[in-house]
């Protein structure tokens, strides 16, 4: 009798572990990695087959045994490597395996999706033109495949021939037909050509430093640390080279979607074989995409941090860029990965070189370089030693005193007014969206929040307030519901009003926005990009989006507004996230021939987050912040581990807390040697969504295993009242 061991694909932590099924008769072909239906409970839904045994008949089981029902695909989905992935994922996010599997597949849950395919019609052998005189549709097609060597219908159509023609000719024999499919590429359109330059020294001394290890298909870290401008996109390129060179595959990551387009535009410029893989694809793209790489028609994947998760093979070279930015963190749905940690675990699995780029590393990774963990690697200047922009920061309160109410600083104002004049273009950062960031009772002070999730409300200028995290949408309020009070206050400002704003001081500039507000469809992002890049615009604006990454050689100024807005929330990674923003959105500007000036707008001008990010001084932040991380207990020198403990009831939430702040300082703060810190339970960001009350936990530990052996004794991992964040970004 043949059995399979199945991971069944429910989202409950508590069903944390494999089934066993009877594998029937008409499906013993199936081996590890097939995706299957199978019966459970009352229902029929779909589970990942892990391994297969073939058990004497007189073999007794707890349970019947019930059937494979039947499979999802043609062939086996997941590869060993990427089950091996999934494994390990499991293991250190302490979360059930069909979560992590779920990661591998195209869309959030298991489906079968249709193929399409089209026709091509070939030359089945020689043909002579005097038989087909009177036939000019026939020799018209005869020709065209002599010439072309196959048409598709579609070009069929194109050249204006019947498919009744193609018909006739495929009786008689000279031609043939077969069925292809069409792989979906939305990227496909994209062409660039690639510009011919030399390699700055620090370029080639990085190449040079990272090959030897590519060549010796060891496993080996580097944090590539160049300031703006250095050129680390054009490194990523050369390596990559290189490791097509020695066969092996390369997977390039980028954090935001309106990044993937220039990254793409860049490889293709010297790679054919180029895949794009992230959320805004349709799953059906996504899954003809894993198709071309589990074909081998590709070799290299570029995307956001799901680009990790596709079934790509022998892979040689790991790129994490921009590897600082949040947006490598999964952090509402489980599993709670962290994609940095992720990419260096999966290069060590393939013995591949791992490459983390930033010009404003990550502390954790920073620290682990200045100790041996990785290989520093710099790249201090410009490419063709452009100087850095000139930086000046401008105190607001200076503004408001002098009678300016204006979003734009008079200083700004004038540098804008100037830039136009000179044909020059302009990128400005405020990092929130929105009309009024803030809707408040003047006369109590009540704010309007979300009725889901309890957070403030934005208001819009189309006249609704939002929330941003639940998109739930409200009218706002005329009166106070609290009070009663119609002394409604909208304060704050967010991306809709500096439009507005814009307008009034620049009426003949060229202005786009670029925020989640104006790039919901696909391409939303590039299409922004593209305009403002051929100059068809003169301002583009925006939240951190238009920060990173984007390299237009017309751009000599930068405004970053409310630079200091970062440092009002209780967050112990708020003064990095700060300097990160200020010293990013900096080095847009003046990447060409021309020069670049930066204003940056704040009111608490005296923070070290916002001098030393007018400074550009990464190395003097570091210095500034690290020994405060020491002395506080919190990464890099500590590792985190956030629980929200969660309950309808309040008490009984917060007790249930309170006894596992209890039992660890009891059996893990008083018993181990390494250093371990507990606190909470405190009210979560999100203290109570939907009714449901939330209460975060916080453990902070110099040795995780410690942790886990707790977590794992107490089953805490598998209740479904607690959501479990490995290396949370936030402590609340």
């Amino acid at each position: 009798m043949l059995i399979a061991k199945v991971c069944v694909n429910v989202t409950s932590n508590a069903v944390d572990k494999n089934f066993t099924y009877r594998v029937p008769d008409d499906l013993k072909f199936l081996t590890a990695g097939w995706r299957v239906i199978i019966p459970f409970g009352r229902q029929k839904i779909d589970g990942f087959v892990m391994s297969v045994h073939e058990v004497d008949d007189s073999t007794t089981f707890e349970f019947t045994l019930k059937d494979i029902a039947g499979v999802v695909d043609d062939e086996p989905w997941f590869t060993p490597a990427m089950m091996n992935s999934a494994r390990w994922l499991s293991e250190f996010y302490m979360c059930p395996l069909s979560q992590t599997m779920s990661l591998f597949m195209p869309g959030q849950r298991v489906k079968k999706i249709s193929a399409r395919f089209e026709r091509v019609f070939k030359l089945a052998g020689t043909f002579d033109e005097k038989n087909f005189s009177n036939k000019r549709a026939q020799l018209k097609l005869l020709r065209l495949l002599e010439e072309c060597g196959e048409l598709s219908s579609a070009e069929l159509k194109e050249h204006k021939i019947l498919s009744n023609t193609a018909k006739i000719l495929i009786d008689a024999g000279l031609i043939t037909v077969e069925q292809r499919r069409i792989l979906r590429d939305s990227y496909s359109q994209i062409k660039s050509v690639a510009r011919e330059f030399n390699l700055t020294g620090e370029q080639a001394a990085t190449i040079q430093a990272i090959e030897k290890f590519l060549s010796a298909q060891k496993f080996q870290g580097f944090l590539l640390n160049g300031v703006t401008g250095s050129g680390k996109t054009q490194v990523y390129v050369e390596l990559t080279k290189i490791t097509r060179q020695l066969g092996r595959r390369v997977i390039i990551l980028v954090p935001e979607i309106a990044l993937t387009g220039q990254v793409v535009a860049n490889f293709k410029a010297h790679f054919a074989d180029v895949a794009v893989i992230h959320s805004r694809l349709s799953i059906a793209e996504r899954n003809d995409t894993f198709y071309r790489i589990r074909s081998g028609e590709v070799g290299i994947v570029i995307g956001a941090r799901s680009a990790l998760f596709t079934p790509i093979d022998n892979v040689g070279l790991i790129v994490v860029d921009e590897e600082q930015d949040t947006s490598y963190k999964q952090e509402k749905n489980p599993p709670r990965y962290h994609a940095r940690i992720v990419a260096e675990e999966f290069a060590k699995f393939h013995d591949a070189t791992i490459v983390f780029g930033s010009a404003t590393p990550s502390l954790e990774n920073f620290y682990r370089a200045i100790n041996g963990e990785l290989i520093l690697l710099k790249m201090p200047h410009r490419v063709l030693d452009n100087p850095l922009p000139e930086v000046k920061c401008v105190d607001m309160r200076g503004e408001l005193k002098a009678g300016n109410r204006s979003v734009l600083s008079r200083e700004l104002t004038e540098l804008l007014k100037k830039t136009l004049a000179d044909g020059q273009q302009a990128i400005l950062l405020l990092n929130r969206r929105g009309w009024s960031t803030v809707v408040m009772c003047r006369s109590c002070g009540a704010v309007s929040t979300c009725p889901d999730c309890g957070l403030p409300m934005t208001y819009h200028a189309d006249g609704k307030l939002r929330c941003h995290r639940c998109e739930v949408e409200l009218e706002p309020p005329k009166v106070c519901p609290a009070c009663g009070s119609r002394r409604i206050k909208f304060l704050g400002t967010g991306t809709e009003k500096l439009e507005r704003a814009l307008k009034t001081i620049l009426p003949n500039a060229r202005i786009v926005r670029m925020d989640r507000d104006t790039t919901g469809s696909k391409f939303g992002h590039q299409k922004i990009l593209d305009a403002f890049a051929a100059h068809e615009y003169d301002i583009l604006f925006g939240t951190q989006m238009v920060a990173k990454g984007h390299d237009i050689s017309n751009v000599t100024t930068v405004g970053v507004l409310s630079a200091d807005a970062a440092l009002s929330f209780a967050n112990f990674r708020a003064s990095e996230l700060c300097f990160e923003l200020i010293t990013q959105a900096a080095g847009r500007a003046g990447r060409a021939d021309l020069p670049g000036k930066v204003i940056v707008q704040a009111y608490n001008i005296d923070a070290a987050a916002i001098r030393l990010g007018c400074e550009q001084d990464y190395g003097k932040f570091c210095a500034t912040e690290l020994p405060l991380r020491e002395e506080i207990f919190f990464p890099p020198y500590c590792r985190m581990v956030k629980l929200i403990v969660t309950g309808k009831d309040e008490l009984k939430t917060k007790s249930r807390a309170k006894e596992i702040v209890k039992a660890f300082r009891a059996e893990v703060v008083k018993k181990f040697s390494s250093r371990q810190e507990i606190f909470g339970p405190i009210a979560a960001a999100i203290a109570c969504l939907r009714g449901v009350y939330r209460f975060a936990v916080v453990i902070k530990s110099a040795d995780l295993s410690d942790v886990r052996k707790f977590l794992r004794a107490h089953d805490l991992h598998r209740r479904d009242d607690i959501q479990l964040d490995i290396d949370p970004l936030t402590t609340d």
